[in-house]
């Protein structure tokens, strides 16, 4: 064939650093455009109405592959610079990506034309443009099983169990400031509400195979109410979505859990959607935000959606923020804290 696979598995994607550059100009004349432009620009402005609000616990969802695609430190920084409270993901980002990089593997610059069975021969998993080694991926698997095995199997949510990848990074992390450490260091929970979906499912299959009498179990329930009593804690909230799915839906429905507790709680105040999906064909993740409103999830009042891939308007929506320096003054919340037996 001509190929051997370290030719593919060459060029490193590099992760954006929103403090290296100054978004604040672009953002400013985007706002005075039209079309995606100016929903750039507003979005950036709610972001800091959000980040300024001493009140506001921020809510940062993840859905696709911006980590892969090079967002990775962007979303660390938003830990690290107080400007997200608590995050709902899929299992991708937070396995498949951030602990995989943390574990000193890398995802590639690739080709969305390459012919896939090539890429196949050669044991090669492609992204859109993006290569990642399905050697290195398997041995992700593998590590998630050792840390399960080091574990009390019991009923873990997969906030704890997260928490507890956390803590094995601070002793095993090759590379630093992945986005579990981070958000182990500054009390950040992570929840996945569909975690089985990634690397983590592969390895607590196999953690349950080899400990078929006694091994450790992931509960979604106990997550979902745990997610529902920081929205309680909250005095108001903020989302800030990343693409739509189950994390999108999982962090909205905290506001009717809490209902259905008997919990006074306000629709989230402000809301932020970054999505390509279309909401034409009545799917969930592609739903306007003022459609969750006539759930009772979203208030219409400071909500915007921006139609376009994510890579190409976060790094300016997060550099913008950062640079307004809104942050500094925020009390962090620690949220992790409150599940601590």
């Amino acid at each position: 064939m001509g190929h051997n696979k370290s030719s593919f598995l060459s060029t490193a994607v590099e992760h954006i650093d929103i403090t290296s550059f100054d978004a604040r100009p672009i953002i400013n004349s985007m706002s005075k455009m039209s079309f995606t432009s100016r929903e750039t620009g507003n979005a950036a402005k709610i972001f800091n109405e959000m980040v300024n609000d001493k009140d506001c616990t921020i809510f940062l969802t993840l859905a696709g592959s911006t980590s892969a695609g090079g967002c990775m430190q962007l979303y660390s920084d938003l830990i690290k610079y107080n400007m997200v409270d608590a995050i709902v993901s899929t299992g991708a980002s937070i396995i498949d990506m951030d602990f995989f990089e943390a574990l000193g593997f890398k995802h590639y610059q690739g080709n969305q034309f390459q012919d896939d069975n090539v890429l196949r021969e050669n044991y090669i998993d492609r992204i859109y443009d993006t290569y990642i080694d399905e050697d290195e991926l398997q041995s992700c698997d593998k590590t998630i099983c050792e840390v399960a095995n080091s574990l009390a199997p019991k009923p873990y949510t997969s906030r704890e169990f997260i928490w507890e990848l956390g803590k094995y990074l601070k002793k095993n992390s090759k590379k630093k400031g992945s986005l579990i450490e981070t958000a182990y260091d500054h009390g950040v929970p992570i929840f996945c509400p569909a975690f089985t979906d990634s690397s983590a499912g592969f390895g607590l299959v196999m953690h349950q195979e080899q400990n078929p009498e006694n091994h450790l179990t992931i509960d979604s329930i106990r997550e979902f109410r745990e997610l529902t009593e920081i929205k309680i804690q909250s005095k108001n909230s903020g989302l800030f979505m990343i693409g739509g799915g189950v994390p999108k839906n999982f962090i909205q429905d905290t506001v009717i859990c809490a209902e259905l507790l008997g919990k006074e709680v306000e629709m989230h105040k402000y809301a932020i959607q970054i999505t390509v999906a279309d909401s034409r064909d009545g799917a969930c993740s592609s739903s306007t935000l003022k459609e969750a409103s006539s759930w009772g999830k979203v208030d219409t009042s400071k909500e915007q959606m921006v139609f376009a891939e994510a890579t190409s308007v976060l790094p300016l929506i997060a550099s913008d923020a950062y640079h307004r320096m809104n942050w500094k003054n925020r009390p962090r919340r620690n949220y992790s804290n409150i599940f601590k037996k």
